[in-house]
């Protein structure tokens, strides 16, 4: 009978996904939409949950359509696919104003996409 036990081996040394993970924050995308029909314009804004004195501040990101907004949020990663996401858009048709949850991106995500001052 051996003294160790048994077990999952648990690797020391960290995994690239692990590396990726952590240098991403946990946020949430508000959509807030002006005016309606056709000519209604939407306002996307990403908020990280995480406290960062020295990262650059969320910038609001125009969309003027609700194609523009579905292209920007396909580019920024949404899934559409989620329960959540899908009540989110939902809600900014009915109430004007949503927040997509569960959000995951580093800060070069953030900048890329236009989500940050860059």
């Amino acid at each position: 009978m051996s003294a160790l036990p048994s077990g999952p081996v648990i690797s020391a040394a960290p995994t690239q996904e692990d590396l990726q993970q952590k240098h991403k924050a946990k946020g949430f995308l508000r959509i807030a939409r002006h005016g309606v029909g056709p000519s209604a314009i939407y306002v996307v804004t990403y908020h990280r949950l995480d406290h960062r004195p020295l990262g650059a501040p969320s910038r609001p990101v125009l969309a003027d359509s609700a194609q523009a907004l579905i292209d920007l949020l396909e580019k920024i990663g949404v899934d559409f696919r989620l329960a959540e996401v899908r009540g989110a858009l939902a809600d900014v048709l009915r109430f004007g104003s949503a927040n997509v949850p569960d959000l995951w991106l580093s800060d070069e995500d953030m900048t890329e996409k236009g989500l940050v001052e860059g």
